[in-house]
């Protein structure tokens, strides 16, 4: 029995130092081409270099912990992005406003000067006739196109 006992100790002895070994080491070194290598075993013609690594095993309820983080972060920042779209614009669709104002601006501006300039103001009908402003119509026309320019001109 004392027997067996020393057997089978001297045998995980022997087990765990040899798992040592075969952890093996890994070395680098630069060949004539320039070229880094990496291997378990030097190139004799080169002059290697240890590398001091060190490696533990996988704990997988830490490797959990950090994807579930990941992910908590990840539906944080769509949740954020959904919540700052909701409360206002994006830049794309100030700056698009922006130019669509500067558009209309100049198109009143257009108009104005149009009015301003013409002795009698028309529109068309469905038939595509002229049919021209009577006083009244005219100065109410003027008076809209005024008021868009107010509008869209200042800021």
């Amino acid at each position: 029995m004392k027997k067996q006992i020393i057997a089978t100790t001297a045998s995980l002895i022997a087990f765990a130092a040899t798992s040592v070994v075969f952890a093996g080491d890994i070395y680098k070194w630069t060949d004539a081409d320039g070229n880094v290598n990496y291997g378990d075993r030097p190139d004799e013609s080169a002059q290697p270099q240890r590398m001091a690594l060190v490696s533990q095993p996988t704990n997988p309820a830490r490797i959990q912990a950090a994807n579930a983080a990941r992910a908590t972060a990840r539906t944080e920042a769509a949740e954020a992005a959904a919540a700052a779209a909701a409360d206002g614009p994006s830049p794309e669709d100030l700056r698009a406003e922006a130019a669509e104002r500067e558009q209309r601006c100049a198109t009143y501006r257009q108009q104005m000067l149009t009015f301003a300039t013409s002795r009698r103001l028309y529109r068309e009908d469905e038939a595509g006739e002229r049919v021209y402003l009577d006083e009244e119509q005219t100065l109410a026309a003027r008076q809209r196109v005024e008021d868009q320019v107010t509008e869209y001109c200042t800021s």
